[in-house]
């Protein structure tokens, strides 16, 4: 890419600790760059915050979202303000780069997806207040174990998918302050403290064809605990709060935000065409780390397109652009970076489409838009068996997710990663058969035909 002069002296500054890897043709941008670019994206979620609101405005609807019981789907654009949302979301997603550095963790795929996933979730169920137990019980898990925290990050930050349950506890079931706020921060700490294991053992369940895994994680041990309530009497409400008042500044904010990244991919990267051609043929199976197979150019390249698309999705079906939607949005784009990319997206949003055209669920209404977004959880079936494939797991999400919330009872953010897991892994042991037959059969006419 030919770079403007008047940018050539800050690209060379950018660069500079850096190497240019020629047989990839990208920039290998050193760690410090890499969570600079990280930081710089974070911090202009936080800053969006004032484009919306007063500080006086933001700090009484950071109070408001703290206290929510943030059961699914609270959107807290709609219970305080999109200035308190945006920085709620930013301030954690710095956090997670600060953890991150403090344990000297190399920037890569997965970690960008967990940060963009976690300031997606930070609209609508995550707050500064109800991680912290999580990523605390996952922290002293490590200490049992007694190895490093930085082999356990992922699924701290993945596992706050469960902070509604540490602010069901703490301001949902109507108990008094002195015991709910510990009783909720315990049974935080305990539900982090179990998640490592569980999830090590769960990805064999959908073998790695569902990219939250923590997600079914976080469902199956949201089943067990929402089960615990219920045998003492104790019952989440179910909750439908999203905003419709801000589509076109959040449209814009969005397209702004996209542009920048899209514009900054293409800095980094000398041969933009032939990196996205060589990140598309991947599948996207768990583990792909489009950052350590083509950098962190291509990767943010392949992050905006997926926003402008999910975006575009959202507005061509007349759906509002509130938190629980921006969340899906930047959930993709988090895992633009680790297993997701437009030709193994694109089936699985058809797919839900789809569905939705046939069933009981409007296109446009906020839990068919949460599954198609969400829904591209299984992108990787479409990269590795084909379109078709992609379509019909999609469809089948469709159905599948409307049906398994209640089991967890909103506690467990991730409802579609719990949801992917049980398509995935029906459907996988059915894809493989009729395509090794399809081979037998081609094998077969090929030694015929010779």
């Amino acid at each position: 890419m030919t770079v403007p002069g008047f940018f050539s002296k800050w690209q060379n500054r950018v660069l500079q600790e850096s190497t240019l890897n020629k047989s990839k043709d990208y920039y290998n941008l050193s760690e410090h760059a890499k969570y600079g670019v990280l930081g710089f994206f974070s911090l202009l979620v936080l800053l969006t915050s004032f484009l919306f609101n007063s500080p006086r405005e933001i700090v009484n609807g950071l109070w408001q979202i703290i206290t929510a019981p943030s059961i699914l789907i609270t959107d807290y654009m709609a219970i305080a303000n999109p200035g308190a949302a945006f920085f709620n979301a930013g301030l954690l997603m710095l956090f997670c780069l600060a953890i991150a550095a403090s344990v000297k963790l190399d920037i890569n795929g997965p970690i960008i997806a967990a940060v963009f996933t976690v300031g997606g979730f930070a609209l609508f169920g995550k707050t500064i207040f109800n991680v912290w137990p999580i990523i605390g019980g996952v922290f002293l898990y490590a200490r049992f174990q007694k190895d490093h925290f930085s082999r356990f990050l992922l699924p701290a930050l993945f596992g706050t998918a469960l902070g509604p349950l540490v602010s069901q506890i703490a301001f949902g079931f109507n108990l008094p302050l002195a015991v709910a706020i510990p009783g909720g921060i315990f049974a935080g700490l305990i539900a982090g403290f179990i998640l490592p294991a569980m999830a090590n053992h769960f990805v064999v369940f959908h073998q790695g064809y569902n990219l939250y895994n923590i997600g079914f994680t976080c469902g199956i041990a949201g089943l067990m605990i929402m089960a615990l309530f219920r045998s003492f009497g104790f019952e989440t409400q179910d909750t439908l709060v999203v905003s419709d008042r801000y589509n076109r500044d959040l449209s814009i904010a969005l397209a702004v935000y996209f542009l920048l990244m899209l514009l900054l991919g293409l800095f980094l990267t000398r041969s933009w065409l032939a990196s996205l051609r060589h990140l598309f043929k991947q599948p996207g199976r768990l583990v792909s780390d489009f950052v350590a197979s083509e950098g962190l150019g291509p990767s943010l390249i392949n992050m905006s397109l997926l926003g402008f698309l999910t975006t575009g999705y959202v507005l061509a079906v007349s759906g509002d652009i509130n938190g629980p939607t921006i969340g899906g949005i930047f959930t993709v784009v988090g895992f633009g970076a680790f297993g997701k990319h437009v030709r193994n997206v694109i089936p699985i949003l058809a797919g839900v489409y789809l569905a939705s055209l046939l069933n009981i669920w409007e296109p446009n209404s906020s839990a068919a838009l949460l599954a198609a977004l969400f829904g591209t959880t299984l992108a990787p079936i479409a990269g590795t068996y084909g379109w078709p494939y992609g379509v019909i797991a999609g469809f089948i999400h469709m159905a599948v997710v409307m049906n398994v919330s209640d089991l967890h009872g909103g506690m467990n953010l991730y409802n579609n990663g719990f949801a992917g897991g049980f398509v995935a892994a029906i459907l996988v042991p059915i894809f493989d058969a009729i395509r090794n037959r399809l081979i037998s059969q081609k094998e077969l006419k090929e030694r015929q035909e010779t």
